[in-house]
């Protein structure tokens, strides 16, 4: 397990109600852990329906007619928490890959692709973010870019499963390593709950990594949860959340844009970003600020110097700058035309 320095980021565990703080659970003790056993069944664990052994798939219904297939070297974890199962293993030539019940999360080759996008495209279309509020990314790459932002004084994250959170320090700490940043606090609690709690105005950014990719029927559209965002938004304020694919049906622009102008009352754009391991290659991004003053996203305002902005990261940034931020929101024909005039009104 990752150590945690004095420096790194605090943690509340929020258990039936109470708070217990520092409350670390053990990977090599837990019951639900089973490392010594991941290498007895591995080869039944990675069939494909085809029957192809020591590949793995991810085979799933919300994108029928398709599979993506990582040859699997070694497995080094496998483990089960109070609410999902989780897997690590070596790949031929995606580096270590991330998987949680069953559908991958992230892997060390491409995570830096979707980890700065969604977090400097809302980050560096404001002035001076103070205080930015993370709703899941458990692995901490988002922490790990946050950091690259000076201006920023405090910086909290809302993951369920503490379970998560150790098993990304143990296997990804170039990734975890954002926990080690001392703006950072952790709240082991959903999110729902934490925003319920959140006084009005509190935040300049919030970045959702929690929930499969917005579609217009998504559930989340039938709770209270964007308005808590939205509430939770100082004026000016902006969400970032995970989009569907510009290559997938269910994607909408026509349907998805007035469900968000009606709740922020601001301007609302789709962005993209190119991952190979995600379905598709593409994962989209839904951008979205608080009524006044008007965000225009497409131009970045704040920017970052990809070769001197470090914060706890190791290395500089490989993917975004300005050029690719402004280049994101240039969609494909058959998208631009609904799209350019649903973010005008």
């Amino acid at each position: 397990m990752a150590r945690e320095d004095g420096a790194s980021a605090r943690v509340i565990l929020i258990s039936n109600g109470e708070k217990k703080n520092d409350d670390v659970v053990s990977l090599e003790k837990s019951n639900t852990c089973k490392k010594e056993e991941a290498d007895d069944h591995q080869d039944n664990h990675l069939c494909h329906p085809n029957k192809i052994p020591r590949w793995f798939s991810e085979d799933c219904p919300i994108w029928p007619g398709q599979a993506h297939f990582l040859k699997v070297e070694k497995i080094l974890f496998e483990g089960k928490s109070e609410y999902q199962s989780m897997m690590v293993f070596q790949s031929s030539t995606y580096g270590k890959v991330f998987v949680l019940d069953g559908a991958l999360q992230l892997t060390e080759k491409d995570e830096c692709a979707y980890q700065e996008m969604i977090t400097h495209l809302p980050l560096c279309s404001i002035p001076n973010p103070k205080k930015v509020l993370v709703i899941g990314g458990g692995d901490g790459g988002i922490l790990r870019e946050i950091s690259r932002h000076s201006s920023v004084q405090q910086i909290d994250i809302c993951e369920i499963d503490k379970m998560l959170v150790d098993v990304y320090k143990e296997f990804f700490p170039e990734i975890a390593i954002g926990y080690e940043d001392s703006r950072v606090m952790l709240h082991i609690i959903d999110g729902n709950v934490f925003l319920k709690s959140v006084q009005e105005g509190t935040y300049d950014a919030i970045i959702v990594d929690a929930f499969d990719p917005i579609r217009p029927d998504h559930e989340i559209h039938e709770t209270p949860f964007l308005e808590l965002v939205a509430k939770a938004l100082r004026p000016g304020g902006v969400l970032c959340i995970q989009a569907e694919s510009l290559w997938f049906k269910s994607l909408h622009l026509d349907q998805l844009f007035p469900i968000y102008q009606q709740i922020f009352k601001g301007s609302v754009s789709y962005a993209w970003t190119i991952v190979p391991s995600y379905p598709s290659g593409v994962i989209g991004f839904l951008l979205c600020s608080k009524e006044a003053p008007y965000v225009d996203f497409k131009n970045p305002i704040n920017p970052i110097d990809p070769n001197e902005s470090y914060g706890v990261a190791r290395t500089p940034l490989k993917f975004y700058d300005s050029e690719v931020h402004t280049a994101a929101f240039c969609l494909p024909t058959f998208l631009r035309k609904g799209a350019n005039k649903l973010s005008k009104k």
